[in-house]
């Protein structure tokens, strides 16, 4: 293979810096996200990429351990062009890697969200911001706990879902990915009064005080009006996203452990992501993505196109030398 060649192949363990992007073959390679460099060195880095393969908390459909592993393979056609309407490549001016998984011992259930939370404070001591690939939305408490431990405060939540996931539950050790945002709220995690939900369909008697837009709302509003809440209750408050994948309708997201009909489309999703510039994300996540029910990639691409738009979102932010 003549020289020049080596460098348009794999180029997520080829690439010798943090920056810019190898025009390389979707259907081949080896299968980072978006072909970031697969490391473990955080040296300079602005955000890293990591999956959490967790399906032990699910209610219904299992099989979200594998959903780090299919929006990874998904974003090779996301990452062939520069993205859609941003026009530029984010990776040019946003220092990302690809830092592999979270590990697990799946046969000892109640080391899971310490090892996740460690996992986490490893990443944020470095400097570095998060973008995690899951998994079940459990996940998303240790990953809260670890980022308000960093930021000495409770945290505004900007959360799109189909159900609220704050319904009661007494255990405090318990894995369940429908009461962890009840535990967060209790445990001083999230700022209740700067929060929102967004693409709720499902009945809760308490949301806690979280600010709910449902998807009737968004229906009948639009995807402005939906931003405008959002920066209105946020603000510039360092905030954490959350995008468990059924927020979206069936339609757009089968791949899903507990599907509700009436949600965003795809479409509508993106527009909202893509909206929140004035938004300080000081971590992200994207879950329940359940390849096993899904068809086409429907749901892992829809997943890899939400996380480059977090992406961008953040390299318009270091650009302007907000980041």
């Amino acid at each position: 293979m003549a020289e020049n060649n080596l460098t348009k192949i794999d180029s997520a363990i080829a690439r010798t810096g943090l920056y810019g992007t190898v025009d390389e073959p979707t259907f081949s390679g080896v299968l980072s996200f978006m072909r970031r460099n697969y490391t473990k060195d955080l040296r300079g880095v602005d955000l890293a990429v990591n999956g959490i393969p967790l399906d032990l908390a699910t209610s219904y459909r299992p099989g979200t351990r594998f959903g780090p592993h299919a929006i990874r393979v998904a974003s090779a056609e996301v990452a062939s062009m520069k993205p859609y309407p941003w026009g530029f490549d984010p990776f040019e001016q946003l220092g990302v890697i690809d830092y592999g998984d979270c590990y697990l011992d799946v046969h000892n259930p109640m080391t899971i969200h310490e090892a996740i939370a460690d996992h986490a404070r490893h990443i944020l001591t470095s400097g570095a911001r998060m973008l995690t690939f899951g998994g079940d939305h459990s996940m998303t408490y240790p990953l809260l706990k670890a980022h308000a431990e960093k930021y000495g405060e409770p945290l505004p939540l900007i959360h799109f879902d189909a159900h609220s996931d704050t319904w009661p539950d007494s255990s405090p050790s318990s894995l369940n990915h429908g009461t962890m945002f009840y535990k967060a709220v209790r445990d001083g995690l999230i700022d209740t009064k700067h929060s929102v939900q967004i693409g709720i369909r499902t009945w809760n008697d308490n949301f806690l005080g979280i600010h709910v837009v449902d998807a009737t709302w968004i229906h009948r509003h639009g995807t402005d009006a939906v931003i405008g809440e959002i920066e209105r209750l946020v603000g510039n408050r360092p905030a954490y996203l959350t995008f468990d994948i059924d927020c979206l309708d069936p339609a757009f997201a089968p791949g899903t452990g507990t599907p509700v009909c009436g949600g965003l489309s795809t479409a509508q999703a993106l527009a909202i992501v893509r909206g929140l510039t004035g938004c300080n994300l000081i971590g992200m996540d994207i879950v329940e993505v359940s390849p096993p029910y899904d068809h086409s990639q429907i749901t892992a691409l829809a997943a890899a196109h939400l996380g480059c738009e977090m992406i961008c979102l953040l390299a318009k932010r270091k650009v302007d030398g907000l980041l």
